[in-house]
């Protein structure tokens, strides 16, 4: 599965989590606002092909730990 995390540019506004939630993660189609990512799988960087953002990438699952808001990306 596709992971792909970027920097929260919006955090600490209405709908967008706090100022302490700084990342933003995608996998499929559901979207994760937290503080801490955690990566232990090969990652590479690529650029949003309708704009200007950059992503880093990986492919791994998703495991969340909620109450330390950190999403660590593992091995499939």
């Amino acid at each position: 599965m596709k992971v792909r995390i970027r920097f929260n540019k919006s955090r600490g506004q209405p709908g967008r989590g706090t100022v302490d939630h700084v990342w933003r993660v995608f996998e499929d189609q559901k979207e994760y606002l937290v503080k801490n990512v955690v990566i232990n799988v090969r990652s590479w960087g690529e650029k949003e092909s309708d704009g200007d953002d950059w992503n880093i990438a990986c492919n791994g699952k998703v495991s969340i730990d909620r109450e330390t808001s950190t999403i660590t990306v593992v091995p499939l």
